[in-house]
C-alpha cells in the first residue's frame, strides 16, 4: 500500500514540477536578472506563482487581483474576477493540489525527516480561516481603501506577507542584482523572515501556508463544492474502513463531505480506498455520494 501510494505521489509532483516549469519558462530571466515583460505577463496563471519571479511568464491572479482593485481599469478587473470563476468552477481546489508551484515546495519539504510531524492541533480548523480573513483585508479591502495621493492601492499582500513572492522573486532578483542589494530594508528582512518560518512549518505540517494563509486557496475552495471537478463516494461500496480518511493529509473526510473547502483534489483518499468506493466525475449537478 505504501509503496502504491508513494508511485501515485511521486506521479503528482512530477505534473507538478513541469507544470511550474512551464509557467516559469523564461530562463535567462535567471541569468540576467530580469523578469520577463512580454505579452503574455497579461495572462494570468492558475496557481500562486510570483510575477517578479525571473522565470515567470505569466501573472499571479493573487497579485493581479490587488494591482487592479483600486484601478480604473475596470476591464482587466472583471477579467481577473472571470478568471477566478472560471478556473474555480472547472477544478476547484485541484489547482493547489496539482498545479501550485509553491504547493509543491512545501509537498517536498514536508517529505524531510522530522522527529515529529504535527498532522493536527487544537484549533487547526479554526485557523485556517485566517487565510479568508487575508484574502478580505490584504487582497479586497486595503488595496481599495489605503490609497496614494493618485487614488492607487499598493499590492499588500505581496509586499507584506507572500512567502512564495520572496522565494520566487525577492531572493533570486536580490542575489542576481548589486542594485537591489544596495536598497534592501527592513521590509526585505521581514520579508525573509516569515519565507523562514513557512519553511520551518512545512517540514512538521503539511501545506501550513495553504491552510491557514493562502488567499488564492480560499478564493477556490469557496467553489469545491460546485465545481465540475468533484469526487463522490459510492455508500454501497464503501465499507466505513476510515482509510480516506486517515491518509488525507488536509484531514478531510470524504464519506462526510467529498468536496470539503479543504481539499486540495490530490487523490489519496481516492488511492487509497481498499474497495474503490471514491471516483471522480465531471458533472457540476453530480452528487457527492452514490447511494
Amino acid at each position: 500500500m505504501d509503496k502504491k501510494k508513494n508511485t501515485n505521489e511521486w506521479k503528482r509532483h512530477g505534473v507538478q514540477a513541469l507544470w511550474a516549469l512551464l509557467t516559469n519558462s523564461y530562463l535567462t530571466g535567471f541569468i540576467y536578472g530580469k523578469i520577463y515583460r512580454g505579452k503574455l505577463k497579461n495572462l494570468c496563471v492558475p496557481g500562486l506563482n510570483c510575477y517578479s519571479c525571473p522565470g515567470a511568464v505569466a501573472a499571479c491572479p493573487i497579485g493581479a487581483m490587488q494591482a487592479v482593485i483600486g484601478n480604473w481599469n475596470f476591464k482587466f478587473a472583471f477579467y481577473v474576477a472571470g478568471f477566478f470563476m472560471f478556473i474555480g468552477a472547472l477544478i476547484g481546489r485541484f489547482v493547489c493540489g496539482w498545479l501550485c508551484p509553491f504547493g509543491l515546495i512545501q509537498d517536498l519539504l514536508h517529505k524531510i525527516p522530522f522527529p515529529k510531524k504535527c498532522k493536527t492541533f487544537r484549533g487547526d480548523f479554526a485557523l485556517r480561516k485566517l487565510k479568508y480573513l487575508i484574502l478580505a483585508v490584504f487582497v479586497i479591502l486595503l488595496p481599495m481603501f489605503a490609497v496614494d495621493v493618485l487614488g492607487q492601492g499598493a499590492p499588500y499582500f505581496c509586499k507584506l506577507i507572500c512567502p512564495a513572492g520572496t522565494l520566487e522573486g525577492g531572493l533570486p532578483l536580490v542575489l542576481l542584482n548589486q542594485s537591489m542589494r544596495n536598497t534592501i530594508g527592513w521590509l526585505y528582512a521581514w520579508k525573509n523572515a516569515l519565507l523562514l518560518v513557512t519553511i520551518i512549518l512545512s517540514i512538521i505540517i503539511y501545506r501550513p501556508f495553504c491552510k491557514y494563509i493562502c488567499p488564492l486557496g480560499a478564493v477556490y475552495s469557496l467553489f469545491n463544492p460546485i465545481s465540475v471537478f468533484r469526487y463522490r463516494v459510492d455508500s454501497k461500496k464503501c465499507v466505513g474502513c476510515g482509510v480516506c480518511k486517515e491518509v488525507c493529509q488536509m484531514q478531510v473526510d470524504p464519506v462526510q463531505n467529498a468536496n470539503h473547502p479543504e481539499c486540495i483534489r490530490c487523490g489519496a483518499c481516492k488511492k487509497a480506498c481498499p474497495v474503490k468506493a471514491i471516483s471522480q466525475t465531471y458533472a457540476a449537478k453530480s452528487t457527492d455520494r452514490i447511494s
